[in-house]
């Protein structure tokens, strides 16, 4: 589908920001390399660019990266061109000519040549062309005798050598287009929730359970599931059930790159759930650090590191479904850092006491809490389940059920 824009210099810098935060899950791509600058060119000269504070040219650079199409260190490095030049051309480096030494009848010989010895190193077959040279006297071989390793494996991928032979290769990675790879921005807003995988180790030579933890980043409501498998059979019903239980609309879910999470059926029930879907960064090992940490916290902490068979992860899933995530989420305080800023900018995380919560107190202290609630689940519900007993009566009955389900599942 093909969709035309016009007057895109002339929007405000809101109404620019507004549209970059509205249109997350849609692509836009520029028709040619001409209409991109064009774009780019028209809209810093109307927004007076170079008068713009930092702030605001961050804007700028976001809603041009969003409706050409460009990436967005593709977008700085044209804002320091148009800056420095004033205007944006497109630049072609003019393509260097050598002069062609290894003529179609070498290239043949050099793929009858891989062809006998079955591919060999790219040394090894240069060996193999001097000795045809020098030792047997083959003149065949004049030019390709002097012929440099590096520049076999050129050859190789000629398009006269590819119609010699027909040459297999292993299987290579590749992207996978699903979710998109960025940190998530709740804005202070719950929904937004991080997911990882804990494996409860080997039992009998064979995979044990897997718990499947999930946290919002905001308000730290915890829910934690068991799974036989990180298959897509049992993990997706799984998962499905585990975002039922928060009590909050579901708008972002984030995870690692793990194939259990990057696949179409979890994109399906995400899109079904109007969430967006992100995935970690690479070389960026705080976008998933909050789970992580409760990972440690949480699972290991209660369940241990001893070996579980798989068959007891529908037990696992009604202790935390029944006992487990209610009393993290209505009776186990947890720390929420205030973000305090040096002299000389350094942000640093100090946790008071006042910083302690559960993360029921915390969802009821943010704004307009209650619009956030899913359908069917009021304040007064909520309150009821957290006032139903004490702390300390939900620690002492969710250990009792945790005791009976280990010696179960353990003995």
């Amino acid at each position: 589908m093909t969709i035309r824009m016009e007057n895109l210099e002339r929007l405000t810098l809101a109404e620019m920001e507004a549209f970059v935060e509205n249109n997350r899950k849609v692509r836009y791509t520029a028709k040619s390399q001409e209409v991109a600058y064009g774009i780019i060119e028209g809209v810093l000269k109307e927004q007076g660019y170079r008068q713009l504070s930092k702030g605001q040219k961050g804007i700028v650079r976001r809603y041009l990266a969003r409706i050409t199409g460009l990436s967005r260190a593709r977008v700085t490095r044209l804002l320091g061109r148009w800056m420095s030049r004033k205007r944006l051309t497109i630049e072609r480096a003019p393509r260097r000519r050598f002069a062609r030494r290894y003529t179609a009848a070498d290239i043949v010989l050099l793929a009858a040549v891989d062809s006998a010895h079955e591919d060999l190193s790219g040394p090894a077959v240069r060996r193999i062309l001097q000795r045809e040279h020098e030792v047997y006297g083959h003149e065949e071989y004049n030019r390709l005798a002097r012929i440099s390793a590096s520049h076999i494996y050129n050859l190789r991928n000629s398009a006269t050598y590819r119609k010699q032979r027909v040459r297999v290769h292993r299987t290579q990675g590749r992207q996978v287009g699903i979710a998109e790879r960025r940190k998530p921005d709740p804005r202070g807003r719950p929904g937004w929730v991080r997911v990882d995988t804990v494996h409860q180790g080997d039992a009998d030579g064979r995979p044990g359970v897997y718990h499947i933890n999930a946290v919002d980043t905001v308000t730290q409501w915890e829910v934690v599931g068991a799974t036989e498998t990180i298959s897509e059979r049992h993990l997706v019903p799984v998962l499905e059930a585990m975002l039922h239980q928060f009590p909050f609309r579901i708008r972002g879910f984030h995870c690692d790159n793990g194939s259990e999470y990057i696949n179409h059926r979890v994109a399906k029930l995400l899109n079904k759930l109007l969430a967006e879907f992100t995935k970690s960064r690479a070389y960026r090992t705080t976008d998933n650090a909050l789970v992580e940490g409760k990972n440690g916290a949480v699972v290991r902490k209660y369940i241990g590191y001893g070996p579980i068979a798989a068959t007891h992860a529908e037990a696992f899933q009604k202790f935390y479904t029944a006992h487990l995530n209610p009393y993290l989420n209505y009776h186990r305080p947890c720390g929420f850092a205030t973000v305090e800023i040096g002299s000389r900018g350094k942000r640093r995380r100090v946790y008071r006491a006042e910083d302690y919560r559960t993360p029921y107190e915390k969802l009821t202290s943010l704004p307009k809490w209650k619009e956030h609630l899913k359908p069917g689940i009021t304040p007064l519900y909520l309150e009821g389940q957290a006032k139903r007993m004490s702390d300390t009566e939900a620690a002492r009955q969710m250990q009792k059920a945790k005791a009976a389900l280990l010696a179960r599942t353990r003995g």
